[in-house]
């Protein structure tokens, strides 16, 4: 794990090395930096989500204005709203033209911990400041405003830094977290043994029945 505070690798990923599946851009992902506003969070677990063969993505129903930038090119922020109440950050996958992405679920601050602190006021500990895909996007300040960012881009607001690729042996999957759909699928990353990574709760409607009427965390 790393301390916060440290320094991570400061080489930005390229968009072919995230043209890939969204399975193995997740993987890829794993330990990587997303830096943004002098914060920068080492992503610790990911979900990744396909287009036209996958019906708990955005993408299963086709294109439309709010996913637009799911379809391409690689390498860019999709960032949504949901409930009323939360925006999600996903890096987008595969070629332009064929929907893709990962959305990030969690991760651990390893620079800009006194502002990730001051936006997140009620985390009773650092490793729950990022811990969440709302709790990520808000220690980060990202919102609607940076959907379409280009993570590769110096210049831009947010950028995807390279790490070391991790040992296979630290990487965990399991289902993914609270979707309605397509529940068993596989297709959640984490670093085994991090205390940042997020609670899992299982989708569909005969769980969400048998939990607190809160909404339910975003896919």
């Amino acid at each position: 794990m790393s301390v916060a505070g440290s320094l991570p690798p400061s080489r930005q990923l390229t968009r072919s090395e995230l043209a890939v599946d969204p399975v193995d851009a997740a993987k890829l992902l794993l330990g990587c930096v997303l830096e943004a506003d002098d914060v920068r969070v080492r992503l610790t677990e990911v979900e990744a989500y396909r287009g036209g063969d996958d019906p708990a993505s955005h993408c299963y129903r086709g294109r439309t204005a709010r996913n637009e930038v799911m379809f391409g090119p690689a390498g860019h922020l999709y960032v949504y709203f949901v409930y009323g109440m939360h925006f999600c950050a996903n890096v987008v996958s595969l070629t332009d033209g064929v929907p893709g992405a990962v959305l990030l679920r969690a991760g651990e601050v390893v620079a800009g911990v006194d502002v990730a602190r001051s936006r997140r006021p009620t985390s009773r500990s650092d490793a729950e400041l990022a811990k969440g895909p709302a709790r990520l996007t808000g220690v980060l300040g990202l919102d609607r405003a940076h959907n379409g960012a280009d993570l590769i881009d110096p210049s831009s607001p947010v950028r995807l830094l390279a790490s070391d690729p991790l040992p296979p042996s630290t990487i965990r999957t399991g289902p993914r977290v609270g979707v309605a759909v397509a529940m068993d699928v596989p297709w959640r990353f984490w670093i085994d043994g991090s205390r940042t990574v997020s609670t899992y709760r299982r989708g569909g409607k005969a769980a969400r029945q048998t939990r607190s009427p809160a909404p339910r965390l975003p896919r």
